[in-house]
């Protein structure tokens, strides 16, 4: 066992809603890292269903990992800005704001605990800070070791003295959503190599590196500056069970090939900062648009504009996760990506 993981290797497989389901972190699991399952976007039913499948496929421990946003009371004339902020392209591409819903990212809530209680994981991390104080110590109560997210040494300490049993150090070089939760402002953002060494030096609790971290060199590296152990999701992205789409696949295919990538921090697909590969959408709005909705508002108004474009091959409107460093990306089974990461464990 790994010694801050109920793992074999001290490795996550970092929790990826919408790009990854069971399978994934049941191969993860199958070679020994901490798979992880994203219930950010499911129903506690659809959870249930994932937690039985993945027990179908490996007696493993994994996370089940949720997000603690706020939920703003919707707001009619923002809703409103951000669509009219959109509308040349819905003309362009002939649909409306409304012709595509999707299903709200909701926050950690007493009918996903009463799935932890029935299911007892042995994992559970959290994405914006922590679940208020008494669902924090019913999660608790089920035996789960938590983890939660910081992106600066402020957060980490406040996740260590409200209950986080691990932190999980997000360097601004991470793809998807960053776990800010204490300030919002993105200038601020340290990367991985400068935040993890006094992260681990402000809190008593072990800590997890994350952010652009892709080979064995990136995992030795951040060990050597006091992670215990790592998490890595870009470079999972690839993987034969990865379930993102096919303009997604083709962009990162060319990123993880090209000498750079180039990627952002951007809120116009969710509301919520978030790091990708630069497209059409956000070198026309700006990266950081105050016109966006909040999150989880923001995506509904894109969704249209999103699935029209994909039938054609095209990645304007598509939110192409990455993190800065997507060379570790390879279209092998997540299995075999998991065993050749988890070598230098083993030399």
């Amino acid at each position: 066992m790994s010694a801050c993981l109920p793992s074999v290797y001290p490795l996550i497989q970092a929790p990826m809603a919408g790009a990854q389901d069971h399978r994934m972190a049941a191969a993860v699991c199958r070679a020994g890292g901490l798979g992880s399952l994203p219930a950010a976007m499911w129903t506690a039913t659809q959870l249930a269903g994932e937690i039985e499948a993945l027990r179908a496929l490996t007696d493993a421990p994994f996370n089940v990992n949720f997000f603690t946003h706020e939920m703003p009371p919707p707001d009619e004339a923002v809703k409103a800005r951000w669509q009219h902020r959109l509308q040349d392209y819905y003309r362009h591409w002939g649909v409306t704001a409304d012709s595509a819903p999707v299903p709200l990212r909701r926050p950690f809530a007493a009918e996903q605990l009463e799935v932890l209680q029935q299911y007892r994981p042995a994992v559970v991390s959290f994405h914006f800070g922590l679940p208020q104080a008494g669902l924090m110590r019913a999660v608790k109560d089920t035996g789960a070791q938590v983890l939660a997210s910081a992106t600066t040494v402020a957060e980490a300490q406040w996740l260590a003295d409200h209950g986080a049993d691990v932190v999980i150090a997000q360097g601004s070089e991470a793809g998807g959503h960053r776990a800010t939760f204490l300030g919002s402002d993105m200038a601020t953002q340290t990367g991985l190599f400068a935040l993890l060494p006094q992260v681990a030096d402000a809190v008593p609790v072990p800590v997890v590196a994350t952010g652009g971290i892709a080979d064995e060199r990136g995992i030795r590296a951040a060990l050597a500056l006091g992670a215990s152990a790592v998490q890595l999701g870009t470079a999972y992205l690839l993987c034969h069970e990865s379930l993102i789409g096919g303009v997604h696949r083709t962009a990162l295919s060319a990123a993880a090939g090209a000498v750079a990538a180039e990627t952002a921090i951007s809120n116009v697909f969710s509301g919520k900062p978030a790091r990708g590969l630069v497209n059409t959408l956000m070198r026309d709005l700006g990266c950081l648009n105050e016109d966006v909705a909040p999150f989880p508002y923001a995506a509904a108004a894109t969704a249209a504009l999103r699935s029209a474009a994909e039938a054609q091959g095209d990645s304007s409107f598509t939110p192409l996760w990455s993190g800065q460093n997507p060379h570790g990306c390879r279209a092998i089974s997540a299995y075999d990506l998991t065993r050749d990461l988890c070598g230098c464990f083993e030399g």
